[in-house]
């Protein structure tokens, strides 16, 4: 909403060039905003834009850009430029950024930034992929056991303003291993005189570098803190991880874990920042896949072609059938994959799940099913039908179809994402159009084959 209210006028003095009057409204603008302000600039006036601002917000609005405008703009930044906005960024968003660049400008970023800063760099890149060494920051504040509070506070405020956080000072051995982590009000409140060892209870929750991400973002809510810190496998503290920075990463893998359950895979980038044919890349494969997937329900269908022929009023109520399972499925699915995602349920937790969605499915289907045979009845005797041993015989056909069909939805679905994760995929996979493809065709095969057993010697 803020945006939009100032567009117009950054949009007028842009086009006036009144770089003065524009460098005064900046001043007063989130760098949030102005990140979004920025998006539909060209380049060249992009740049001369972060010219004007102060920079550590310069920085901040950097970090806040997409990753393909930020590269768009490393382009075009001189030397100093790249130096500046750089050197303001946290460890942690410089190397989120270069992990987006190609391979030219890396380089040159690289060597617009300190040397003592590059050596910290490589250091934090040398960590796996997604993992929560990347995802750290090394600026934080550390104290000894033995030191009075007095010392500590002294230190924190010679040490605190580099720092991402102070809201949390952690405690360290003479090995540098992690000891115990204070919140700031102990020490304010503390007797100056007494020692950080009264302070301690040498209970804390850590995470190690070669975690996943997710893995912060789980602990992190778990645990309500606002930072936690990082150890190596040998127990050293090498950095923290603070909210602000898993926020991001879950939004990604929320947004991620959403484009595979559309059946697609997921993007590199925004919806907005995404070329078409990017898109389409992503896309296509899954559509050709369940397109051929389909195609095992036109072989079904053409199974039963008899059947259909001696029994038409059956073809009609053929995708009210089908997609009752489909959507069953896809719920439970989606129910199953949230909950594995934050640890609602464990992969253990199987047959438990088994037992419940079994009971959930039959209580799902009688009542659908139930409601299908009335209204079967309801639309025959609507369409000129008379209500007779035929009609009835259909009702209850299309009622039991529904039943089993609804169970079979619900238990594929729900039991999909566990065989993935039982072979270490990523459950998110088993999407609604994956689900529902499945149960399209055991769909077909349910339907017909309860039609058989009551219509045979009847209608068939």
């Amino acid at each position: 909403m803020f945006v939009q209210l100032i567009k117009p006028e950054f949009e007028e003095l842009i086009s006036n060039k009144d770089w003065v009057a524009l460098k005064e409204v900046l001043n007063d603008v989130p760098a949030a905003d102005i990140s979004d302000l920025l998006l539909e600039l060209p380049g060249d006036i992009a740049v001369v834009v972060f010219r004007l601002l102060k920079k550590p917000v310069a920085a901040d609005v950097f970090a806040e850009l997409p990753s393909t405008k930020g590269v768009e703009l490393l382009e075009l930044f001189n030397r100093q430029q790249l130096s500046d906005v750089m050197g303001n960024l946290e460890p942690d968003e410089q190397v989120s950024i270069l992990e987006e660049l190609p391979g030219h400008l890396t380089q040159r970023v690289m060597n617009s930034i300190k040397l003592e800063d590059q050596r910290q760099l490589k250091k934090l890149l040398g960590y796996p992929e997604e993992s929560v060494g990347r995802l750290m920051t090394p600026r934080y504040v550390k104290v000894k056991s033995n030191w009075t509070i007095s010392r500590s506070m002294e230190h924190i405020r010679k040490y605190g303003e580099t720092a991402e956080t102070i809201n949390v000072i952690y405690v360290v051995d003479d090995k540098e291993h992690l000891i115990d982590d204070l919140r700031i009000n102990y020490l304010i409140l503390a007797d100056p005189e007494a020692h950080i060892e009264s302070l301690m209870d040498r209970s804390y929750e850590a995470l190690s570098v070669y975690d996943d991400q997710e893995e912060a973002v789980k602990m992190l809510a778990k645990y309500d803190r606002v930072a936690l810190p990082v150890v190596d496998s040998d127990g050293v503290l090498v950095g923290i991880v603070t909210a602000d920075d898993v926020i991001d990463v879950a939004e990604e893998e929320t947004t991620e874990d959403m484009q595979k359950m559309a059946g697609m895979d997921a993007l590199d980038d925004y919806y907005s920042q995404t070329s078409v044919f990017s898109m389409v890349k992503k896309r296509v494969r899954w559509l050709v896949l369940l397109f051929i997937g389909q195609m095992f329900t036109v072989t079904a269908m053409s199974s039963y072609e008899s059947v259909v022929a001696g029994a038409v009023l059956l073809s009609v109520f053929i995708p009210m059938i089908i997609s009752s399972g489909g959507n069953s499925g896809s719920q439970a699915a989606t129910l199953i994959i949230r909950a594995l995602a934050t640890d609602d349920i464990e992969a253990s937790d199987w047959l438990k799940i088994l037992k419940r969605e079994l009971l959930s499915g039959l209580m799902l289907g009688t009542m659908i099913g139930l409601i299908g045979v009335g209204m079967t009845i309801l639309w025959g005797i609507s369409q000129g039908e008379v209500f007779n041993e035929g009609l009835v015989l259909t009702a209850c056909t299309i009622g039991l179809s529904l039943l089993g069909v609804i169970m079979f939805g619900n238990l594929s679905g729900s039991m999909l994402p566990f065989i993935l994760t039982k072979f270490n995929l990523d459950p998110a996979v088993t999407s609604a159009p994956f689900v529902a493809t499945l149960v399209d065709v055991t769909g077909i095969i349910i339907y017909f084959s309860v039609a058989i057993l009551l219509l045979s010697g009847t209608l068939l």
